[in-house]
């Protein structure tokens, strides 16, 4: 059997909004997002796939599933299986690092599972129902590892990646993020709704979207959907939507656009809602943001 490594590097000013998954065409296990920055999106998310982060340089909010609270300076967690989560770095205003490593399910049933030698690494992927903040220096030398992986031949990829979770197994430097496992409460089925969601979000963000449109696209009423969309993702679509919108108009103001080009090309119909909307975002305006694009770049 070959494995491929895939790296998805991902800027600040590149972002696709999506329930994340790893391409069934890939017959890796692995898959490394080098160094992503989604610090402007509110991404409440869950994917199949284990997940396994890696932050530095950063104080925010850790959100995996029921779990809320703070971490400082650098963090290190494992997520179980479709387990919802909100992405580490959203909020973060300093300069970080991060490194995301997605594991396959089929990794611990196909692979896995199959050898009584790897009985550490079973209990380990189990013990990730829970969400697993790991600590000390198991944190600080599995963050070292984490960060090299984008260097490394698919090959050494591979087993680096196997290092790092026997060095996870065999670790006692970790706490609990949840007393019980976490059970996802939504179905396939409302999972290909989320989905549904965000990928008519990425495709339409241009143009008007109505709240009708979207509850229809669901099979809900107005209100219906309201609750629902409030419920599974901790925002309200119109906020939602917001967000993404400012995030695609970085990257226009970043690409030279000017303010108003920016404002239409990215769905709005105003230009001082624009401005308030940028502003309640991101804390600035988009005339601040760009001077300080300005003078950071000279």
């Amino acid at each position: 059997m070959y494995y491929w490594l895939i790296i998805d590097n991902f800027v600040s000013f590149c972002m696709k909004i999506q329930l994340e998954s790893i391409s069934p065409a890939s017959k890796s296990p692995f898959r490394l997002l080098h160094d992503p920055k989604l610090n402007h999106l509110f991404y409440w998310h869950f994917h199949p796939e284990f997940e396994l982060v890696y932050i530095e340089g950063a104080s925010a909010t850790r959100h995996v599933g029921n779990h809320i609270s703070q971490f400082t300076d650098s963090d290190l967690v494992l997520i179980g299986s479709n387990i919802p989560h909100l992405n580490f770095d959203y909020g973060v205003s300093t300069s970080y690092r991060k490194e995301v490593l997605h594991i396959k399910p089929s990794f611990k049933e196909g692979f896995v599972a199959q050898f009584p030698e790897l009985q550490n690494l079973e209990r380990l992927l189990e013990l990730s129902k829970y969400g697993l903040a790991f600590t000390g220096t198991t944190k600080n030398e599995i963050g070292t590892l984490l960060k090299e992986l984008h260097l490394l031949s698919p090959f050494d990829f591979f087993m680096q990646s196997l290092t790092i979770l026997k060095s996870l197994a065999q670790s006692k430097e970790f706490e609990l993020l949840h007393t019980q496992p976490y059970i996802n409460r939504y179905s396939k089925k409302e999972q290909n709704r989320i989905r549904e969601i965000y990928a008519l979000v990425d495709e339409q963000y241009q143009n008007k979207i109505t709240l009708d449109e979207v509850a229809a696209l669901c099979n809900l009423t107005k209100p219906a959907f309201c609750r629902y969309f409030k419920k599974a993702t901790g925002n309200t679509f119109i906020n939602f939507l917001n967000q993404y919108r400012i995030s695609q108009a970085k990257r226009l103001l970043l690409m030279g656009k000017n303010i108003s080009e920016t404002c239409y090309e990215c769905g709005f119909e105003s230009l001082s809602y624009f401005n308030r909307t940028f502003k309640r975002v991101t804390l600035e305006n988009p005339s601040a943001f760009k001077k300080r694009l300005a003078a950071t770049n000279t």
